[in-house]
């Protein structure tokens, strides 16, 4: 199997509880020679790292999910510090962002995103962007800060948005994340932005335990699934499955500083 590396996932997640062995296997058979676990908020950061310790091919992120922006204030602003200061292979600030398909707090979402970006650049870190139904407006925010604070590097992750809107993010030095969901039949806009990213700007995730691919969808997610990704991406891209993998792993590589070997 060619080498891959699934940049987004929450194995901590209770779904997983007593299988980790067992899923960890699966996705060394299925060629992932790394993974990037993301953080909802703080308070599951130890756990996080309680994987990390026994996983090396693992790394993560710290950070406050925009859902979870009500939370924020100077105590969980320390926890993401403590967690970049004092965390193993800590790569990435996040997930953070924007979304306004679930919650109308635009105001503390916003504060609570541009923050983290704050931290993000502070310790030379990338971010992890979540953005649903919010496109314009974290264009209109990262520009913002942009201007004011300079560029930080990041991942939209588990991108959904049209062609145009990707082309606002890769204007901005983003890297695109492509899920489970551009396996979907019906994701026609997916299907037309695969082929426009860069080589160079692209990344593939499954989000597990959410969003299985098909041929698992409604099941469970898991990292060895984003063999199917892979493959997707590649058919779209009219480039063979080791091209995307190795490209992929060299551009996680590199966005994230991972520790691993491209093949």
């Amino acid at each position: 199997m060619p080498p891959l590396v699934d940049t987004h996932v929450h194995l901590n997640f209770r779904d997983f509880a007593g299988e980790e062995g067992e899923v960890r296997r699966r996705w060394q058979k299925a060629g992932v020679v790394g993974l990037v676990h993301s953080c909802v908020t703080p308070a599951e950061f130890p756990e996080i790292q309680a994987l990390v310790r026994e996983m090396p091919e693992l790394s993560c992120a710290v950070g406050l999910h925009p859902l979870e922006a009500h939370q924020w204030g100077r105590e969980v602003w320390q926890a993401i510090e403590v967690g970049i200061a004092q965390g193993e292979r800590v790569v990435a600030v996040g997930e953070t962002g924007l979304d306004y398909y679930k919650a109308t707090n635009r105001s503390q979402q916003e504060r609570a995103f541009w923050e983290q970006l704050l931290l993000a650049q502070a310790h030379g870190l990338a971010v992890i962007i979540h953005c649903r139904e919010a496109a314009l407006p974290m264009r209109e925010l990262l520009a913002k800060f942009w201007a004011q604070w300079g560029a930080v590097r990041g991942v939209m992750h588990c991108w959904g948005g049209t062609p145009e809107e990707m082309q606002w993010f890769l204007d901005l030095g983003f890297y695109i994340s492509f899920s489970g969901i551009i396996t979907f039949k019906n994701a026609r806009q997916l299907h037309a932005c695969a082929p426009l990213v860069p080589a160079e700007r692209l990344l593939v995730e499954t989000d597990c335990p959410f969003l299985a691919p098909v041929p698992h969808r409604g099941q469970r997610n898991e990292p060895a699934y984003v063999l199917h990704v892979a493959e997707k991406v590649a058919v779209l891209r009219g480039e063979s499955l080791a091209q995307v993998a190795h490209q992929t792993t060299e551009n996680a590589r590199s966005l994230f500083q991972l520790p691993v070997v491209v093949a």
